[in-house]
């Protein structure tokens, strides 16, 4: 069960979801690029002792409407709103992919409030390509980018089902399809001209994705961070692809920045079921389990 309601933020209401007791530890649960508070349900059964508080971050879902700017460091301070709302001593903070980013952005900004972090396939810089210049590269088209995510979210469904079966044929979800991911998907959609199309606003897509290759700015915060760190890598990547978003061996190379980055291998799932399917889910939620068991 999904309890909705709002923070306020500049510009507007960020809508949030909150799963588990009210009253128990709080992890702060921020989804990826594209995605929305309906990230977590597998989660909130496998740890029902957390109050699992999921954002739908600027520019997704039921916060689609806030405006600019947008971008890591605009996450990072509506979430720091959150903080305030929740008036809490210490959460553990959890992010899939680009949220892994703004997780450790927001540990570096709030050290006395963001206990742990965990981190889902992300929160690392994207490796730029062999002989490709990183202007050049982000100077490029939302559409070369960001390739068959940017198509879906500029393209119209005729119904709440065609967009069921769009996900039902993702190579991603090729015999991990479950009711998790058909309400995640339901959710996603809002209504336009008789039809219906993705919630996500792809200029603030396109504005996060160009922020995910280790700028000055963010490699800066990411030195400053002290808190416990665990990075869950997956093997195959957003079209269940080899060898995902990171190469094997990529995320050991951060622990001279982060010495205290801990890297582990999930076997057997790709970059969406690691987080919405098993056993993915079942790692993440050991890892958010041991990490809740540490808060005062």
């Amino acid at each position: 069960m999904i309890r909705d309601r709002t923070v306020p933020v500049d510009g507007g209401e960020l809508r949030l979801g909150e799963y588990g007791p009210e009253d128990g530890p709080v992890v702060l649960a921020i989804h990826g690029i594209t995605a929305s508070s309906r990230t977590w349900p597998a989660l909130a059964r496998l740890v029902p002792e957390a109050r699992i508080v999921a954002p739908d971050l600027r520019g997704r879902a039921r916060s689609a409407g806030l405006p600019g700017p947008f971008g890591l460091r605009q996450h990072a301070i509506d979430l720091r709103r959150v903080l305030d709302d929740l008036a809490q001593a210490e959460v553990v903070v959890v992010g899939h992919s680009m949220g892994a980013y703004v997780a450790l952005l927001l540990a570096a900004r709030e050290p006395e409030r963001v206990r742990e972090v965990v981190l889902i396939d992300g929160g690392l810089p994207l490796a730029v390509p062999p002989g490709v210049d990183l202007d050049a590269l982000l100077a490029l088209p939302p559409e070369a980018l960001l390739g068959p995510a940017w198509t879906r979210l500029t393209r119209t469904f005729a119904s709440r089902e065609d967009y069921a079966r769009f996900w039902q044929a993702h190579p991603a979800f090729a015999g991990a399809w479950n009711d998790d991911v058909a309400a995640y998907a339901d959710y996603d959609l809002d209504p336009v001209e008789g039809a219906s199309r993705p919630s996500a606003n792809p200029e603030a897509v396109a504005a996060d994705q160009k922020e995910l290759f280790g700028h000055d700015w963010y490699l800066a915060a990411l030195r400053t961070v002290r808190q416990p760190a665990t990075v869950l890598r997956s093997p195959l990547g957003l079209q269940a692809e080899p060898p995902g978003l990171y190469a094997p061996g990529v995320l050991q190379t951060w622990t001279s920045d982060v010495p205290q980055l801990d890297v582990v291998e999930v076997p057997d799932v790709n970059h969406h079921t690691i987080v919405m399917g098993r056993p993915g889910a079942d790692r993440v939620a050991d890892t958010v389990r041991t990490a809740v068991t540490r808060l005062p």
